[in-house]
C-alpha cells in the first residue's frame, strides 16, 4: 500500500502558510493537473486528487489542528466519504463558483430533456376483491404538458425570445487574473431564449396540473405492499422528455372473519365439549359461502383442521391456499339441576372430583382421608 505524503509537500507550501496561501497553491495545481486538461492521464488524475484531498484537510482549521498534532491518523476516516468526481464545493471557493474552469469548447450548454417525476398512489382493496380480481379507477392528480402553449411556456402567437442576458449562448463569461471562466446563465437556464410573454394556462411553466381517471387491474393473490408499476402516467418530462411512472401501492383491508396468512385463511369456530368429545360435521364460512367440515371425536382446544383450496389465489401462479378451521370449546354456563347431576355422574364415572362432590357429604379428598384413617386403624389394631 501506498504511503500518502505529507499534506504540506504536496501543496509545496510551508507548515505555517496562512489560508490564502494554501488556496492559491491548490488553484495552480488544480489548473496543471485537473482531468479536464489531463483526459487519460492517469498520473495527472492522481496528482489532482492527492492535491485535493490536502486541500480539504488544509483549509479547515480544525482538520488542519488534528493533522498537525497526530498526522495522518489524525484525520483518518475524515475523506472516507469524499468524492472527487463532484467539488463543486472547493471550486466555488477558490474559482468562484463557474462551472467550466477552464473556457474548453464554446457551444452553448442547453437543457436536454428530463423525465417526469414518477408518482406514488395508495390503493386500499378488500379480502374479497384479492380473491376474485377487479378493476378500479383511481384520481391521480399530476402535471401534464400544458395543452395550450404545447410545453413551450409561451402563449400561443408569441415565440421565444434570444436571452439578452447572454445573448443566446446560454452561458456568461467571465474573467479572474488569467483564467477566462464561464458561468450557465442564470436568467434563461443555458437555453439561450427567454419567455418574454409567458402562456396565460401554464404561467410559462410548460405543464399544468390536471386530474386523471385511471383504471387498475387488480389480480388475484396481491398482498399488502404489493408494488403495481404504470408506465408513462408518471408526472410529464420537460424539454420533451419522457413521463415518470405511476406506482399504485396495494393495501388490502382486515376481514371482519378471515385472517391471511399468506395464502391460507384462517378461521375460528365454537363447538361445545360435548361436541369435541362426540366429534359431529359442522357448516364452516367460507370467502364465498359455507363448505362441510368434520370433526373428529376426542377434538382438543386449538386443533386446526384444513379445507383445501378455500384460500387466497395463488399471485400469477394456478392454484389456492387453504381455509384452516381453528376449533374452539365452549364450557357451558347456567347449568340446570338435571344437567349438573348428569355432568356429576359422567364425572363420578371418571374418577374426576367437582365442586358438587366437595359440597356433599365432605367431598372426594374427605372420602379418601376415611379410607386412608380407616385403613390406618386397621392397621394399628392389627399390630398390636
Amino acid at each position: 500500500m501506498t504511503q500518502k505524503r505529507d499534506y504540506y509537500q504536496v501543496l509545496n507550501v510551508s507548515r505555517n502558510a496562512t489560508g490564502d496561501e494554501i488556496k492559491k497553491a491548490y488553484r495552480k495545481l488544480a489548473i496543471k493537473y485537473h482531468p479536464d486538461k489531463n483526459q487519460g492521464n492517469k498520473a495527472a488524475e492522481d496528482k489532482f486528487k492527492e492535491a485535493t484531498e490536502a486541500y480539504e484537510i488544509l483549509r479547515d482549521s480544525k482538520k488542519r489542528g488534528r493533522y498537525d498534532q497526530f498526522g495522518h491518523a489524525g484525520v483518518e476516516g475524515t475523506m472516507a466519504g469524499f468524492d472527487f468526481g463532484s467539488f463543486e464545493d472547493i471550486v466555488g471557493e477558490v474559482f468562484g463558483g463557474f462551472e467550466d474552469l477552464f473556457s474548453f469548447g464554446t457551444s452553448r450548454r442547453q437543457k436536454g430533456p428530463k423525465r417526469g417525476r414518477s408518482l406514488q398512489y395508495d390503493l386500499t382493496v378488500s379480502l374479497e376483491d384479492v380473491i376474485y380480481g377487479k378493476t378500479v379507477t383511481i384520481e391521480v392528480p399530476r402535471l401534464e404538458t400544458c395543452s395550450k402553449c404545447h410545453g413551450n411556456g409561451a402563449e400561443p402567437g408569441s415565440k421565444l425570445e434570444t436571452c439578452p442576458e447572454c445573448y443566446g449562448r446560454g452561458q456568461i463569461t467571465r474573467s479572474q487574473g488569467f483564467l477566462t471562466m464561464r458561468q450557465t446563465c442564470p436568467r434563461c437556464q443555458g437555453e439561450g431564449r427567454v419567455i418574454l410573454n409567458p402562456c396565460r394556462e401554464c404561467g410559462g411553466r410548460g405543464v399544468s396540473r390536471v386530474t386523471r381517471k385511471i383504471k387498475i387491474g387488480i389480480d388475484k393473490g396481491i398482498d399488502t405492499n404489493t408494488k403495481i408499476r404504470i408506465r408513462g402516467e408518471g408526472e410529464a418530462g420537460l424539454n420533451g422528455g419522457p413521463p415518470g411512472d405511476l406506482f399504485v401501492v396495494v393495501y388490502v383491508e382486515p376481514h371482519d372473519t378471515f385472517v391471511r396468512e399468506q395464502n391460507d385463511l384462517i378461521a375460528s369456530v365454537k363447538i361445545s365439549f360435548v361436541q369435541a368429545a362426540l366429534g359431529l360435521e359442522i357448516d364452516v364460512p367460507t370467502i364465498d359461502d359455507s363448505a362441510k367440515l368434520m370433526i373428529p371425536a376426542g377434538t382438543q382446544y386449538g386443533k386446526r383442521l384444513r379445507i383445501r383450496g378455500k384460500g387466497v389465489p395463488y399471485y400469477n401462479h394456478y392454484g389456492s391456499g387453504d381455509l384452516i378451521v381453528e376449533v374452539e370449546i365452549e364450557t357451558p354456563s347456567n347449568l340446570t339441576a338435571q344437567e349438573k347431576e348428569l355432568l356429576e355422574a359422567f364425572a363420578q364415572s371418571r374418577h374426576e372430583s367437582t365442586a358438587e362432590e366437595g359440597e356433599e357429604h365432605g367431598g372426594f379428598f374427605d372420602k379418601l382421608g376415611d379410607k386412608l384413617f380407616h385403613r390406618d386403624h386397621n392397621h394399628n389394631d392389627n399390630s398390636g
